[in-house]
């Protein structure tokens, strides 16, 4: 199931597997990038629940934390550990 899923979000896995280079993966920053995807998909679906019926000027909120939310729970959970180390700034080079 985790292959389908990576094939599917391939493109944008790409984006952040592509880098050749050294780097510095630590398990904790994998289980960091889930919880905060998670906090941040909420946080979005808390916005969304709460500005029904005002301004529209609300979705951009929505939009914001929501896609960081789901991007960081598409890296955290179909990517492999280059991708969770691009995604901190990790690599060896960056030093």
């Amino acid at each position: 199931m985790k292959l389908l899923f990576r094939g599917i979000f391939s493109p944008i896995l790409k984006l952040f597997e592509s880098d050749t280079g050294d780097y510095l993966y630590k398990k904790s920053h994998r289980v960091v990038l889930i919880v905060m995807g998670i906090f941040f998909t909420g946080l979005a679906s808390l916005v969304y629940s709460l500005g029904q019926g005002e301004d529209i000027i609300y979705i951009i909120p929505v939009i914001v934390f929501g896609g960081t939310g789901l991007l960081s729970l598409l890296i955290g959970i179909l990517g492999e550990d280059r991708a969770v180390a691009k995604i901190w700034g990790s690599g060896i080079n960056n030093r």
